[in-house]
């Protein structure tokens, strides 16, 4: 009897450690660029930098939180990458991505706000003697999309109309994809195939492996062009301010949390 009780206790032990060990841990926020990350890095208590693959892991508090801070890197797979470590190295409970992007939807304007609701990727699927053609990538659910955890999207939300103001704070759709974008024909097809209010080039790979995971996440872009022909000129003119004000959204969502 105490032998079968102690190998009941063993399996209970066994299959529980594993969800209880999930989502204990920071906040983990995760940037493309320098820039993105600065303010943060800025603002946070660093108490300990971890290299992993050859990017740093910064290991602090910032607003009372604890969180991990990294600039993963710019495309799909530096940022799955980097999501990846945070999850498996840092048992991250929730991750937060942030930066820029391009708008995309005819309401936003540059140094608007845009936080995901869901993301697509838009340049997976398949070409052929006729073109590409777009297809649902693996992981998504059955309309190709990574949604987003509600309670911190409502929350980003939230936070971004405090910093930014009601008519500058939109919440929608985000396609990513491993293209600068500065094409209004293009705009148009993003606009028509997913509804997308912005686009860029990290957002759905990191949603796509938290959501694989089991771990709640969001996406904060800041506007820096409209991804039109002007793009890269805006981006440079806009890029840092608005990458500031995505980071300033972070840590007012963080105190508020």
């Amino acid at each position: 009897m105490k032998n079968r009780f102690i190998a009941l206790l063993v399996l209970i032990i066994a299959f529980s450690a594993p969800l209880m060990a999930v989502g204990n841990g920071p906040i983990g926020i995760i940037t493309a660029m320098s820039n993105e990350l600065s303010l943060l890095l800025e603002n946070a208590d660093i108490e300990e930098t971890k290299t992993i693959g050859g990017v740093d892991y910064n290991i602090g508090t910032l607003e009372g939180q604890d969180v991990v801070l990294v600039k993963a890197g710019v495309g799909k797979i530096l940022a799955a990458a980097g999501a990846a470590t945070l999850i498996n190295e840092f048992d991250v409970s929730s991750i937060i991505f942030t930066g820029i992007a391009g708008g995309v939807g005819d309401e936003t304007e540059v140094m608007d706000i845009v936080v995901s609701t869901d993301l697509a990727v838009h340049d997976y699927g398949d070409i052929n003697n006729d073109g590409f053609a777009w297809e649902a990538v693996h992981g998504s659910d059955e309309n190709g999309r990574i949604p987003a955890d509600p309670e911190l999207t409502a929350l980003a939300f939230d936070s971004a109309v405090s910093v930014v103001g009601a008519d500058s704070a939109f919440k929608g759709t985000i396609a990513t994809g491993d293209q600068f974008v500065a094409s209004e024909s293009y705009v148009k097809v993003l606009q028509d195939r997913f509804n997308a209010l912005a686009c860029e080039m990290e957002g759905a790979a990191v949603g796509l492996v938290a959501y694989t995971y089991g771990v709640p996440f969001v996406v904060i872009r800041c506007m820096s062009d409209k991804a039109d022909g002007l793009a890269h000129g805006t981006y440079a003119n806009f890029g840092d301010t608005a990458a500031d004000n995505s980071a300033r959204i972070v840590m007012n969502m963080l105190g508020n949390m």
